[in-house]
């Protein structure tokens, strides 16, 4: 059994807490701003009631084993005053956030060596009675290394899929692949289904020719092929699925529109390397949003 606390509880961090609830024993704590009086996941095989305890102020913490970060990328600093109460000496914090700048959001708000990048590829959706719809099963990439193992093993006995990688990098920048796509969906306000449309599909290989080729100068194992797999995927999934970008969108909060699209932007410019098409998708969405 391990002492867990989930800071974040969105869908992703929604669809965690029900994995921990699957595995059966964990001490699960949900850290969030406003009362959760129940969390209820709808995954593949069925509903999951997750039974824990709810904290929503940081006093009302104690430390924890593990801290999984499922909060948005640009609210490092908003997780990170959970981490005084929650955070003993041996704590790990496991950052499943989008982008590729995992570590890097945290530098300076926890000790480097006990911080763990992790990618997570699972369609999912926060209704708003606060369930969370998780349409199919999830693909957790972390790091192989001895912390790696003791996080893939929370999740022992569950139906997700938990590889251990020796390449993180290109495991973190194959999934911003996926993400930058999703910029089309939340400029034209529609769901997934929209990439069927056959011209945005190639405005969609473009986009991810880019991040391919701003991944591959920073070291990370992209193939030709990214982009098609990809844009087939997008095409395979259900019509109704909508990407967090669009859900913040139209939700009217704060988006993750720098970690998905501007990071590719400000590596490309690093290398040399032209993303026309991911600064034409920033610059509209910025425009739009403003």
């Amino acid at each position: 059994m391990a002492r867990v606390a989930v800071v974040g509880v969105g869908a992703i961090g929604g669809v965690l807490a029900g994995l921990l609830e699957s595995a059966g024993a964990h001490d699960i704590t949900l850290c969030t701003r406003r009362p959760l009086p129940a969390l209820t996941v709808e995954t593949p095989e069925g509903l999951v009631s997750v039974h824990a305890r709810n904290a929503t102020s940081p006093d009302q913490g104690t430390p924890v084993d593990w801290i999984l970060v499922a909060t948005k990328t640009y609210d490092a600093a908003g997780a990170a005053l959970w981490f005084p109460a929650l955070a003993g000496p041996d704590t790990k914090i496991a950052v499943i956030q989008n982008g590729v700048e995992h570590r890097e959001n945290f530098a300076g708000l926890f000790p480097p060596g006990r911080i763990l990048p992790v990618v997570i590829d699972v369609p999912a959706e926060r209704r708003p009675d606060g369930s969370v719809l998780q349409r199919s099963t999830a693909l957790i990439r972390v790091e192989d290394s001895p912390m790696g193992a003791e996080f893939a093993a929370l999740f022992a006995g569950t139906k997700a899929q938990v590889e251990l990688t020796s390449d993180f990098l290109s495991a973190a920048w194959r999934k911003l692949c996926i993400n930058s796509a999703g910029v089309i969906s939340a400029l034209t306000l529609k769901p997934a289904g929209i990439l069927r449309d056959e011209a945005l599909g190639h405005v969609a290989l473009g986009i991810i020719a880019e991040c391919v080729a701003v991944g591959r100068a920073v070291g990370a194992n992209l193939d030709d092929g990214t982009g098609e797999r990809i844009l087939a995927n997008y095409r395979a999934a259900s019509p109704d699925s909508i990407n967090s970008l669009l859900a913040d969108r139209i939700a009217g909060r704060s988006t993750e529109i720098d970690a998905r699209n501007g990071v590719i932007i400000r590596r490309g410019e690093q290398h040399a390397i032209p993303t026309p098409l991911n600064c034409m998708a920033l610059a509209l969405f910025k425009g739009m949003v403003s």
